[in-house]
């Protein structure tokens, strides 16, 4: 007689209390395998692969693809110790499990195998369970060609378009190879009236004809909700210098020049602000309320700011101070092309002591940023151009960086906070300043 078990959705960690189903990885009918991924899920932080805990046939699902789950409903039913219909057995010590399923990417144990094994058109008497749930039918999908598969891995892209029944085979993807991207798919969009135009937007006695409203949720939510909370608990203050970073460019050159790896720029900034944070640890620090303490870390956890089709994230270096420049590239490598191929995991974007944001990358030169809450502080570097400056007694013509320091003014005072921006600065103009306090 098969049992069945119940998989809810698990806590993916952090204070997220939901996720929405972006896509089914099985059907009803299917055999799963221990620590099987059965569904890809979109948090406010990261897109994950939820596994599944048990090993069975899966006899329901719930929730269709777009629908938004609270932690704690169900996801999937599986029968464990049932035949399959396809003739094979599933055995009944897969009830147990394999333990909890670990902030949303992972459970205890290794697993066995990730195939997803398809079986024949199941038979109704295949699975015993006499009052299993009937699953939603699978949407049907407009994204897929007859005559091969279209362009695009973004499972939000896919389902942006299925949202507005717009045909993903007849527009030219601006991305590599063809890839299409979201912006390629809003253009398109802009072009013709969206499905239910009439119920999508307000009424006139509500708002201005033409508009349109745009939910707070996912990533622009979260991001909109620890902006919120960073303004009402964090009594900010900005500090700014302008930097020659003629020096910075020319030791950076030098070192890619040598044959080795190459090293970024991001990476040598990082490699500054960790020796920064190692003389004023003030800033690499967070304000616990209810004790009326600040928590200064040991460690540097460095977030960096990256703007992907989801939205704003920031991803985390782990142990940012115990690595070098060739690790620290590597680093911000791994973790840039993971955001935007939306594969962050809730780890890769929590836990951060402090943030650098390299703005400079859009073409302005200077910025207030907001701290990334519970931080205590966030180094802004702008453009790096050409500007006139008194380099030895004369004007001459250098690389000028605007370097921006937002604080958190409880942690510490101007003193402080401006010791830490000139100590940067004098990093960026004179790269030997860091080499005598390693």
């Amino acid at each position: 007689m098969a049992q069945v078990l119940e998989f809810k959705l698990p806590d993916l960690g952090e204070g997220l209390t939901e996720a929405e189903i972006v896509r089914w990885l099985v059907q009803v009918g299917d055999v799963v395998a221990v620590d099987q991924p059965v569904v890809e899920v979109e948090t406010a932080k990261a897109m994950v692969e939820v596994p599944c805990p048990y090993g069975g046939v899966v006899t329901a699902r719930f929730g269709e693809e777009g629908t938004e789950l609270p932690v704690g409903a169900p996801l999937i039913t599986v029968a464990v110790g049932a035949p399959a219909a396809d003739g094979l057995d599933v055995p009944a010590e897969s009830a147990e499990g394999s333990g909890n399923v670990l902030v949303g990417y992972g459970t205890s144990e290794a697993p066995a195998r990730r195939r997803r094994v398809r079986s024949a058109r199941p038979e109704p008497a295949a699975v015993t369970v006499a009052a299993a749930p009937a699953a939603p039918a699978a949407p049907v999908l407009p994204t897929v060609a007859a005559d091969g598969p279209v362009p695009v891995i973004s499972p939000l892209v896919r389902r942006l378009a299925r949202e507005n029944n717009l045909d993903l085979r007849e527009l030219t993807g601006s991305g590599p190879q063809g890839l299409i991207l979201r912006a390629d798919v809003e253009n398109a969009l802009r072009g013709a009236a969206p499905r239910d135009q009439a119920a999508q937007l307000p009424s006139r006695s509500s708002a201005p004809s033409g508009g349109r409203r745009v939910p707070l949720k996912g990533v622009r939510g979260a991001v909109a909700d620890k902006l919120s909370r960073s303004r009402r608990e964090i009594p900010d203050a900005t500090c700014w210098v302008d930097a020659d970073a003629t020096e910075l460019m020319r030791a950076r050159a030098a070192m890619n020049a040598s044959g080795g790896p190459k090293i970024s720029l991001l990476a040598l900034l990082a490699r500054i602000c960790t020796a920064a944070l190692a003389r004023f640890p003030e800033l690499n620090s967070t304000v616990d309320l209810a004790a009326r303490e600040v928590v200064q870390f040991d460690h540097v956890h460095l977030g960096f700011a990256a703007q992907t089709e989801r939205g704003l994230v920031v991803p985390v270096v782990r142990d940012a101070h115990a690595r070098d420049a060739e690790g620290l590239t590597a680093e911000f490598a791994r973790l840039t092309e993971a955001s935007r191929e939306g594969r962050l995991t809730p780890a890769d974007l929590t836990g951060g002591t402090f943030t650098l944001n390299n703005y400079g990358v859009f073409g302005v030169d200077g910025s207030t940023p907001i701290i990334n809450h519970p931080e205590a502080a966030m180094l802004g570097v702008g453009r790096i151009i050409p500007k006139p400056w008194v380099h030895e007694g004369e004007l001459a013509v250098r690389q000028v960086v605007q370097l921006s320091l937002t604080f958190d003014h409880r942690v510490c005072d101007g003193g402080t906070a401006g010791g830490f921006l000139r100590y940067v600065a004098d990093c960026v103009e004179q790269p030997a300043v860091l080499l005598r306090t390693l």
